[in-house]
């Protein structure tokens, strides 16, 4: 029996399985997909939040600014894109100033740092590219961008590293309490557990009812986004909002930490959880908001629309809990906006109640979260002279755009969670994420896959199990079988 199981590997869980390998304990992790991030952790906004938005005594308010300066030292340590460039909430009319007061109010009894409130004439001076119909903004200097996706990589293995079990490809179908724990049956596999944290994120409601009486209801809301590519990715400096509203923060703009722009979301309540589908009504929305910011965005230069889907539940604030008449059993549920931000804080709250249930937390003394990536194309030429020499793998560019190399796919394929599709080796490498979005790059992305796992180039999926990009067999496949065949026959004779 082990001593913690942790349901889900998007931020919440990876965040929870790193904050568990500090001490000396039996964990696993089951993902249901075929990799980490695979959910709303690779489909969101990219920010972190600086916290002046929370109500002042919920946890989503301590949660987020505790987060706020977590992500960024997790980030150092891990070696996770992050860049703190801040944030501007702008008001369009008094009313909308008003709003910006109640918000500066609420972020300094929060205890965000270095709020200012800014006229007009501030506003624009620091976004020249900004709307001239504004009035006035919030200014919050804490908050920043990052690699969500790549975040959530980076704790995952670091928690395999320093000894966390992960099983991909496990759903949970059933949970049952045995004498001492929980019974959960996941991919088809039992795996008997003292405690239990449930970090399913939409599905967060439904695992909660295999073990314990129904106490939140989880109500998907999709939020739809526009990509841009790099030419856009200097139109703004700052993270750009408006005025939030009862459905969310409202449609951002914002750079990424790649250097491209980033445009939404709307909110619309969806009945799956899963669907993540992309509309044209939802597109245009996002585009008629975010032009009352950001009026000179060339919607020519997108190069990919996406979709998330937040874990809204019935209740206004984070589920995190023990739940009702299941012992040891632990909710992270409704982890929506500013889930991200405040994973590492959500996650010490967590082990905090898994101790309060009675888990003996002794710390290992060789705990070592640390990661180090080869980005080839940040090396100086004498640097990347010297890798190349070194591994001449790091010599063969695969994806143009990104100028991501097949040296950096390899060392990705031989880490602590390797990628088993075009879009696990883009999470971690970023080959695809450029102007193409892997129309050149992607086939050959599928051929160094096949060849590494040793299996044919129609087992490669682009994504999840079963998003196929090739059906029936390639002409290698073929040969093989031919020559499989014309052995048995000889062995017959």
């Amino acid at each position: 029996m082990v001593d913690v199981t942790i349901i889900g590997c998007g931020v919440i869980g990876a965040a929870t399985a790193l904050a568990l390998a500090r001490y000396d304990l039996s964990v696993t992790v089951l993902e249901r997909e075929n990799d980490v991030a695979d959910g709303t952790t690779k489909a969101n906004s990219a920010i972190v939040h600086a916290g002046y938005d929370p109500e002042p005594g919920t946890l989503m308010a301590r949660l987020n600014v505790a987060g706020n300066r977590m992500v960024k030292e997790l980030a150092r340590q891990l070696d996770v894109p992050c860049k703190e460039i801040g944030s501007l909430v702008l008001a369009f009319g008094e009313g909308e100033l008003d709003v910006l007061r109640t918000l500066y109010d609420r972020g300094v009894q929060n205890g965000v740092p270095g709020l200012r409130l800014l006229s007009a004439e501030e506003t624009l001076a620091l976004e020249p590219n900004l709307s001239g119909a504004v009035k006035g903004a919030l200014l919050a200097p804490s908050a920043a961008i990052i690699s969500p996706w790549e975040f959530c990589l980076a704790m995952a293995e670091a928690a395999v590293q320093n000894g966390v079990r992960l099983r991909l490809n496990s759903p949970v179908t059933a949970i049952e309490r045995i004498d001492g724990g929980y019974r959960i049956t996941a991919g088809g596999r039992a795996v008997e557990s003292r405690m239990v944290v449930n970090a399913a994120g939409v599905h967060a409601d439904r695992i909660h009812d295999m073990a314990a009486p129904h106490a939140f209801t989880t109500l998907p809301s999709r939020g739809e986004y526009y990509l841009m590519d790099k030419s856009q990715g200097a139109l703004v400096g700052h993270v750009i909002f408006q005025c939030p509203n009862p459905d969310g923060k409202g449609v951002l703009v914002a750079p990424t930490v790649h250097g491209n722009l980033i445009v939404g979301p709307n909110a619309e309540p969806v009945a799956d959880g899963d669907d993540a589908a992309v509309t044209a009504e939802g597109l245009a929305f996002v585009k008629r908001q975010a032009a009352k910011s950001v009026p000179g965005i060339n919607y020519r230069e997108s190069i990919r629309n996406f979709s998330g889907v937040r874990a809204v539940t019935d209740r206004p604030d984070f589920v995190i809990e023990e739940a009702a008449g299941a012992p040891g059993f632990i909710d992270l549920g409704g982890i929506k906006s500013p889930g991200l931000s405040s994973a590492p804080a959500i996650a010490e709250e967590a082990v905090k109640l898994l101790a309060k249930a009675g888990l003996a937390l002794a710390e290992k003394p060789d705990f070592a979260p640390r990661r180090r990536r080869v980005r080839f194309k940040e090396l100086s030429s004498r640097e990347k002279a010297a890798l190349i020499e070194k591994n001449p793998a790091y010599g063969r560019v695969i994806c143009r755009c990104e100028t991501i190399t097949e040296g950096e796919i390899l060392e990705a394929m031989r880490g602590p969670i390797p990628p088993v599709s075009i879009d696990g080796v883009k999470r971690r490498c970023g080959s695809g994420m450029g102007r193409c979005q892997g129309g050149f790059c992607g086939p050959r992305v599928q051929e160094i896959l096949a060849r590494e796992l040793g299996v044919d180039q129609c087992e490669i999926p682009q994504d999840k199990a079963g998003s196929r990009i090739l059906t029936g067999r390639t002409k290698e496949a073929r040969q093989a079988a031919q020559g499989a065949d014309l052995r048995k026959g000889g062995e017959g004779r």
